[in-house]
């Protein structure tokens, strides 16, 4: 039965522009995670990150604020569905925060994405606006 992950992220110091273009941005993207991406900044167009693993469908943005996006790991089976990628980003004085749902997981790849999404995104994410460099062997 497909899975629902939903996360809460402070990020301290940090505007919701900063974080969307992190997202959106392909060189950003890259930059921030340490990890090749291609992102259309276009509604209907495609992504991929992390060298291709992850790959998916823009459907909505409202710039700033909102992402919506099909998401699939290359490691799926073919019969598993896409799942729905939301990221919302709220201001909260000088911070912001990450209201993630990620709905139509595949349970068996449910819990590694969850910790995924930290291990991979919002701690280099962390790491990244602090002025470091990403290297997969910090994380």
């Amino acid at each position: 039965m497909p899975k629902t992950i939903t996360q809460k992220i402070l990020f301290k110091n940090t505007t919701p522009k900063v974080l969307f273009d992190l997202y959106t941005n392909s060189k950003k993207h890259s930059l921030s995670t340490g990890a090749d991406a291609k992102i259309s900044t276009k509604t209907g167009g495609s992504f991929s990150a992390h060298g291709g693993y992850i790959s998916g469908i823009n459907l909505h943005f409202v710039k700033n604020k909102l992402i919506v996006q099909t998401w699939r790991g290359s490691n799926w089976e073919k019969e598993d569905e896409d799942s729905i990628f939301i990221l919302l980003i709220e201001p909260k004085g000088k911070d912001s925060i990450l209201n993630v749902t990620h709905a139509n997981l595949p349970d068996v790849h449910a819990a590694s994405i969850d910790k995924g999404w930290h291990d991979y995104y919002w701690k280099p994410w962390k790491i990244f606006l602090s002025g470091k460099i990403i290297n997969y062997i910090e994380m």
